[in-house]
């Protein structure tokens, strides 16, 4: 006879494990949502999950917006509904760790938007009687103006995000000056405004003072997010469908390149030119980008 074989031991198994089934038992789909969540973070739950913060959390739900960004613009509406499913998972679960902190839970979040929403909208719930756009932001600016007075601050400024990407903050400090009456009175004020900034920014360049030329071409940006805001046009979309249109362009010139057998970090900066207007002719008309020549 061999020698006696000796069972492994078995992993001992968790009191609150529970089969998909159970969790899932009797919940519509929101409530499998935190039904799921109580699960991760409970007492035998995912250690990094009940690691978490509401702070650690906060990169990760900014990443999983950027996401659900991404696959809005790419127009695939299975990856929207898949990302917009993750930027869910996060908000219900940065809330339950309030709901954990004896703050507030996902239920008093939903009553507070909901009744700011409706208090918003008198000419919906109410009897205010609003038909054009800019009849609606107005009132709704009026609206903010008086919920804000309720908590006094020292400037308008003050509700603005400072987390905020820096294009996009610009533009919304731009929007409440104007809103407060500091604005250019026309287009061609700003405009104007636009070319002297680029003036300042060539004498520090020259001086070659790199101070200078820095806090000069940070004005020119400032001032052609207001010269977007006058125009009607959001800086941070233009500048996302811009880059978006180079990169498609420079990934088609390295596909051009590959199928060849180079790379583009090899070849000389004339056929990088001569592929920079096969890519434009490729993907649409547009300003060249890259060469000085005209196009």
């Amino acid at each position: 006879m061999g020698p006696k074989q000796v069972e492994k031991p078995k992993p001992p198994v968790k009191e609150n494990k529970q089969t998909e089934s159970e969790l899932l038992k009797n919940l519509d789909p929101f409530g499998r949502l935190m039904q799921l969540v109580e699960v991760l973070r409970g007492k035998n739950g995912c250690p990094w999950d009940r690691k978490q913060t509401p702070k650690s959390m906060t990169i990760h739900l900014l990443e999983e917006v950027y996401e659900l960004i991404d696959s809005i613009e790419s127009g695939s509406d299975h990856a929207v509904c898949e990302e917009l499913g993750d930027v869910l998972f996060h908000i219900v679960f940065i809330a339950s760790l309030y709901k954990d902190g004896g703050s507030f839970d996902l239920p008093a979040a939903a009553t507070k938007i909901t009744e700011k929403m409706i208090h918003r909208h008198p000419h919906i719930f109410g009897d205010r009687n609003i038909e054009t756009v800019e009849d609606v932001k107005k009132q709704w600016k009026q609206i903010k103006d008086e919920e804000n007075r309720q908590f006094p601050s020292s400037s308008i400024l003050d509700s603005i995000p400072a987390k905020l990407p820096a294009l996009m903050k610009a533009y919304k400090i731009s929007e409440r000056a104007a809103g407060s009456g500091f604005d250019w009175d026309t287009m061609n004020g700003v405009m104007k405004q636009a070319e002297e900034e680029w003036a300042e920014f060539n004498t520090a360049l020259a001086q070659e003072s790199h101070e200078d030329a820095s806090l000069e071409f940070g004005d020119i940006l400032f001032t052609l997010v207001n010269v977007a805001r006058f125009a009607g046009i959001h800086p941070e979309t233009a500048l996302s469908d811009s880059v978006k249109k180079f990169e498609e362009r420079f990934r088609f010139m390295e596909k051009e390149l590959l199928d060849k057998g180079e790379k583009i970090e090899t070849v000389s900066r004339q056929e990088l030119d001569r592929l920079w207007v096969k890519a434009k002719q490729q993907t649409g008309p547009s300003e060249h980008l890259l060469s000085n020549k005209k196009p």
